[in-house]
């Protein structure tokens, strides 16, 4: 990982995605990016239109957080020309499979120049230091971070292919628009809600960013990794507090286990809303295929509640 790009642009609908191993021969002769997660994927793609092949490491409803990287996970980076990260501690097994894979491409940090949120550490790491540090790394939870992710990733994409950097940009800014338009809507769709109903109880704490960016309280069952478990203190306090009204719902995500939020909903009373898309996208027949879908999957299933 000898090359570390980040900086500014936005994005184009319509891209094929590929698995790992299912790239077609006709495309042989495209850049190879390899994301690491399906939202960066879902970035990338539209971000390179048909001028590259995106595979991901981490696919739809699944949990970066616990991934295992396998051989054609190390046999793909062998082979990209760029690989798209969230940086933030997101990926603390991209050192060691990079490493394996010899990977030699340009390294995109999709975080970069965003300003972090700290991560609740102390709070929510289990007692086998799960976590990811210092900061919440779930930044693409916030639009106006999401317009940033893509600016780098369309710098990236031109660090590889300066015949198509034109292209790349324009993509991005068309998408940094589309999100822009969006990010305003949800803040005042939000705002319009009075503040002592905007707190709910989700799985993990992965909405730190929405919360920041769009005035809504999250409660977690679990910490900012999905590997963290509640103590049965915790978890006693969250149920006393949505018995106490403090909680307007409770929701579980896609790639986290629903059973602590019924047990919580079952003991309070509180209903469990609409399933949040937090660290992944659905598949493409899902609610969530994409990132601004994502968006508004999510804030349609919370402003329901809420209201």
């Amino acid at each position: 990982m000898r090359r570390v790009i980040g900086v500014l642009g936005v994005l184009l609908p319509s891209l094929v995605l590929f698995t790992l191993g299912s790239v077609p021969s006709a495309a042989a002769d495209k850049p190879k990016v390899v994301a690491t997660f399906s939202i960066l994927a879902d970035l990338t793609a539209q971000v390179a239109g048909d001028h590259a092949i995106v595979a991901m490491l981490v696919g739809p409803d699944g949990d970066a957080h616990v991934f295992e990287p396998g051989p054609k996970d190390s046999a793909a980076l062998a082979e990209a020309d760029l690989l798209v990260a969230n940086g933030l501690g997101f990926e603390p097994w991209l050192e060691r499979l990079s490493e394996a894979a010899g990977f030699k491409g340009t390294l995109v940090i999709a975080s970069e120049g965003i300003t972090p949120l700290p991560a609740e550490q102390d709070e929510h790491a289990d007692e086998a230091g799960h976590g990811h540090g210092a900061f919440d790394p779930h930044a693409f939870q916030d639009l106006a971070n999401g317009q940033v992710y893509v600016a780098n990733i369309a710098k990236g994409l031109a660090a590889i292919d300066p015949a198509h950097a034109a292209e790349f940009a324009a993509n991005a800014q068309r998408l940094a628009a589309e999100m822009a338009e969006l990010d305003a809507r949800l803040k005042a769709d939000f705002g319009a809600i009075p503040a002592e109903r905007r707190r709910v109880l989700t799985s993990h704490d992965a909405f730190g960013y929405f919360s920041h960016a769009y005035g809504v309280e999250f409660l977690a069952i679990h910490g900012v990794s999905t590997e963290a478990e509640p103590s049965a203190q915790d978890l006693g306090k969250l149920i006393a507090q949505a018995r106490a009204g403090s909680i307007t719902a409770i929701f579980a995500e896609n790639m986290a286990n629903a059973n602590l939020a019924e047990t919580v909903s079952a003991e309070s009373g509180i209903r469990v809303g609409g399933r949040l898309y937090a660290d992944a996208l659905s598949a493409a027949d899902g609610p969530a295929p994409d990132y601004l879908a994502l968006f508004r999957h999510n804030a349609g299933q919370l402003l329901d509640a809420l209201r």
